[in-house]
């Protein structure tokens, strides 16, 4: 047939026509699975896997076990396989999972706001030292991480921490994972409002529960009525950040939609004030939003911060009212106001509300072990106390010491290199696991961040300016580098004689609280490992020498030449 003005696709080639998959949201109709990961979540429910743990895998061994439940399912019960020994950074990318496996587990230990008994503490650290060849890491989501587990010790390890309140469920996977929250939530003098009876309520009617157990990928959580800010908030899933509105008095402004690794993205607010007997409504809610709605074509783009970056805070308050709580319509509130201070930390000795006082101190860039773990608790009983918290800053706190007590307290914990009067330097510098036993690693994090601390404290004893200082051991942000004051991205770099060696690329002034922001790289700014105490120092010290009176150093770095911060 030929052409004509009437039919101009005659002669045209045909085009095929493909039909739009959309982006695997449910509530869109696809639940046809569009990756691996989402098959295996169809296939079998990742809360189901314990009990094939408990009577195949603990009793058979290693090579029993399923590898969708290997590299998958067992995330639900707090377990990845941790990366064999010797295999260096540059082929993390390059080899197979089945080879960059161990036969040995991460165990993560979910600590929900931190809180702990010491009699949990104890225990935490008698695991440690029979199971898990001593680890017991805190990480900057307040949860302790096991290292060198065999999975014929798991159901006896499950065993010992439920005996004492704990567990291991949705640790990790595409779930509810640990809910962060402030660690003196109830006890803290300057406290707004104590949002314990809201997490409670929210870990009763998540946890465990399959109809949160498939998600689209893994889901952060943070809640604090403190006015410190203290749970990083805008770079979690969904935030609850304690506010006073001027009618109805203290609750809760909601966040959403925060997170880092390799597509950072601030949270929003949605402009809604909530009390505190409606947060786990609105929790709900939100986590339903992500499972119905979220992104599951495809994995990289499978966090809540894509859909309400597509979406904008106005329309996901919106669908939330309308289709998540029945058109209930949320009161408009206040945002945070600014701390007061810009350690958040709890770091030091604090009056509590009662009177007693508590005293937060610093390991090393969370690095313990299970003795030091049941050092701290006997010492913490022997000061009169029943109760200790983790915090997000990979630190930890001894609560309820009698003003009587509490320098006793601090010289015992100075015997155990766990103080609570820290430079600078112990306070601000965190790591990520590293090399040592993350699988994604390319670099070397925990040993590096300690023997930088030494080193920055014996050059500059006197450098007393709020500083963090966060190492990760590949592109991912578990040490949350992007928002650092000083952020070091784990990568391999070329030294001066051309070798390929370990290092970082260095981003700078970061922050968060109201003035957040991402940090700043330098063009071409790569620092080998051996560097970097010369360039920390050498940064520092023209920080020192440029800086305005009072300007902090996420502030100046904004304002730098390149020149001064190479």
């Amino acid at each position: 047939m030929a052409a004509s003005p009437q039919n101009p696709a005659a002669s045209a080639p045909r085009r095929k026509v493909s039909r739009h998959r959309g982006e695997g949201q449910w509530a869109a109709g696809h639940f046809t699975p569009l990756n691996g990961n989402e098959q295996f979540k169809k296939d079998d429910d990742g809360l189901n896997v314990r009990t094939r743990i408990e009577t195949i895998y603990s009793k058979r061994g290693f090579d029993s076990i399923d590898p969708n439940d290997l590299r998958g399912r067992m995330r639900w019960w707090g377990l990845y396989t941790q990366r064999r020994p010797g295999i260096d950074g540059g082929k993390t990318a390059v080899l197979e999972p089945e080879e960059l496996d161990d036969r040995y587990f991460m165990l993560r230990v979910r600590i929900d706001g931190g809180a702990l008994t010491t009699q949990q503490l104890r225990v935490i650290g008698e695991v440690s030292q029979e199971f898990a060849r001593g680890t017991a890491d805190i990480t900057d989501r307040q949860n302790v991480q096991y290292h060198w587990i065999r999975i014929e010790d798991v159901p006896e390890i499950w065993q010992r921490l439920e005996a004492v309140g704990l567990s291991t469920v949705t640790a990790c996977g595409d779930t509810p994972r640990v809910m962060i929250a402030s660690p003196v939530a109830g006890i803290a003098e300057d406290e707004i409002i104590d949002a314990t009876p809201a997490l409670v309520e929210m870990k009763r009617r998540v946890l465990n529960n399959p109809a949160y157990s498939n998600l689209p990928r893994k889901f952060k959580t943070a809640i604090s009525g403190s006015p410190l800010l203290d749970v990083v908030h805008e770079i979690n899933d969904v935030a609850f950040v304690g506010v006073r509105h001027p009618e109805h008095g203290p609750g809760f402004d909601v966040w959403v939609g925060g997170g880092l690794s390799t597509n950072p993205k601030l949270g929003v607010r949605l402009g809604a004030w909530v009390p505190i007997e409606d947060v786990p409504d609105v929790y709900e809610g939100v986590i339903s939003i992500f499972r119905d709605y979220g992104y599951r074509r495809l994995r990289n783009r499978a966090r809540l911060k894509f859909l309400v970056a597509d979406w904008g805070a106005e329309k996901f308050r919106q669908v939330l009212e309308d289709e998540y709580l029945g058109g209930r319509k949320l009161v408009d509130g206040p945002a945070p106001e600014q701390p007061a201070q810009q350690w958040r930390d709890h770091i030091g000795v604090h009056r509590q509300q009662d009177g007693r006082f508590y005293v937060g101190f610093a390991p090393r860039v969370g690095r313990v072990d299970g003795a030091t773990l049941t050092k701290i608790a006997d010492l913490a009983e022997a000061h009169g106390s029943s109760r200790v918290r983790t915090t997000v800053e990979q630190k930890m706190i001894v609560l309820d010491v009698e003003q009587d007590r509490v320098e006793s307290l601090v010289e015992g914990l100075e015997a155990l290199d766990l103080t609570a009067r820290p430079s600078t330097f112990r306070r601000g510098t965190m790591a990520c696991t590293g090399i040592e036993f993350c699988k994604l690693a390319i670099v070397e994090t925990k040993q590096r961040g300690s023997t930088l601390i030494d080193e920055l404290e014996r050059r500059l004893p006197d450098f007393d300016e709020p500083l963090t200082i966060n190492l990760n051991g590949c592109p991912n942000a578990c040490a949350r580098i992007q928002v650092a004051d000083i952020g070091l991205k784990g990568q391999l770099v070329l030294d001066d004689e051309g070798r390929q060696v370990e290092g970082y690329q260095v981003h700078l002034g970061g922050a968060l609280g109201l003035e957040a922001g991402f940090g700043r790289k330098v063009r071409g700014l790569k620092v080998t490992a051996d560097e970097l105490p010369d360039y920390i120092e050498r940064v520092l010290t023209r920080f020192r020498a440029e800086r305005t009176e009072g300007e902090r150093f996420a502030a100046w770095t904004a304002r730098a030449s390149e020149e001064a911060l190479s």
